[in-house]
């Protein structure tokens, strides 16, 4: 199966890059020949991820240290990459953070961190990097949300819930708004992954049998599971699909 569908040398931003699904995202445009640029707080393990990437995939890879929540951040960000490669063509909307804990002993610090990263964050990008894309009239934007911006579940993180929702409400609105640009803004909802963030709960044996028992395919997701899912919505094969959110969670949501 050929995943690349005529991507190659055109521009992408992949934000929360320095671990997890980011690193699956950024390595998955690079096999296809993707010009990136990688973001993330993190600055070393960032640089490892793009040394890593471009010994092993021959592409060009800039690491940007970039806090998603920061209006002059994200602006670098894009600067960066129209600068360095020309134009941008696709944006991968990846960081988020999660926090867990009982609502009623939430802090507003807390919750309004979440909201930051996870709501604010994918619409700054989102808004700069549209910036760009309605100049060429032609952009690829992808959300990544999560299933639980559709169910709830057992785990007592509110604002992730709530702001995963909101991302896949907002992935509406600004397929619509841009439509007429020719600016596809799509969501992929991951299931449960091996990540950073899901590490505490892959090690926690009930968590981890309560995650399989809710899974008709009866597994955890593989980075091979989100490839086609990134570059289908990534490439021109998409072109008549906006305002979507594709749900790779094994089952899940079908529950």
């Amino acid at each position: 199966m050929n995943l690349c569908f005529r991507v190659g040398g055109q521009t992408a931003i992949v934000t929360g890059a320095s671990s997890g699904l980011g690193v699956t995202f950024a390595e998955t445009l690079a096999e296809c020949g993707v010009n990136l640029v990688i973001a993330a707080r993190r600055y070393e393990k960032l640089a490892k991820v793009a040394d890593s990437i471009s010994s092993r995939h021959g592409a060009k890879v800039i690491p940007v240290r970039t806090d998603v929540t920061q209006e002059d951040q994200v602006i670098t960000m894009v600067k960066t990459a129209v600068e360095e490669f020309g134009s941008l063509e696709i944006l991968v909307n990846n960081a988020g953070i999660a926090t867990l804990s009982p609502s009623v002993e939430l802090s507003l610090e807390e919750w309004q961190k979440v909201v930051d990263v996870n709501l604010t964050g994918v619409f700054l990008c989102a808004r700069t990097a549209a910036r760009e894309m309605i100049k060429k009239r032609y952009g690829k934007i992808v959300n990544i949300a999560s299933i639980y911006g559709a169910v709830g579940d057992i785990f007592p993180a509110a604002p992730y819930y709530a702001t995963e929702s909101a991302v896949i409400n907002l992935t509406r609105a600004l397929a619509i708004e841009w439509a007429p640009y020719r600016i596809n803004v799509n969501a992929i909802a991951p299931g449960f992954f091996p990540s950073e963030m899901t590490d505490p709960i892959f090690h926690d044996e009930k968590a981890l049998q309560h995650i399989l028992s809710r899974t008709p395919l009866g597994r955890t997701g593989e980075p091979l599971d989100l490839k086609a899912a990134l570059i289908y919505l990534a490439s021109p094969s998409s072109n008549y699909l906006t305002g979507q959110t594709i749900f790779v969670d094994g089952g899940w949501t079908a529950l």
